[in-house]
């Protein structure tokens, strides 16, 4: 079974950085790939970033890239999240998704496996 823990949230005021971690359990963690996803209260999840098993290509959406910087250590099976020049539209639960199937990398249904989430503040 793969767990996944992520922490690094909290309340920051706008134009400030957070970064977020996500810890994977077990010994498969480089044959994973890793994303990061967001709910904003009332909204669907959506993609914010991901990046592949080899730690090559990453992907973002249009309203992180540039601010947002996704990363990955495969000794420490962490994924991060860097983000900086924060805004209150930031503002969500951020949630650590994993995979081993291939299609889009945005593709929520390709991610078998999820953390609890850390919640994202952002105050204008």
């Amino acid at each position: 079974q793969v767990h996944l823990v992520e922490s690094g949230g909290g309340l920051v005021q706008a134009g400030n950085s957070l970064r977020l971690s996500c810890v994977v359990s077990g010994r498969t963690f480089n044959t994973y790939s890793m994303a990061w996803f967001r709910q904003a209260d009332g909204k669907e999840r959506e993609f914010v970033a991901a990046i592949t098993r080899s730690g090559g290509p990453t992907y973002y959406a249009d309203s992180v890239k540039g601010r947002f910087t996704i990363s990955r250590d495969d000794a420490k099976n962490t994924v991060y999240l860097q983000m900086s020049s924060l805004k209150p539209e930031d503002t969500a639960v951020y949630f650590c998704g994993a995979r081993r199937l291939v299609g889009p990398m945005h593709d929520i249904t390709t991610y078998g496996y999820w953390g609890q989430g850390t919640s994202v503040t952002v105050s204008s």
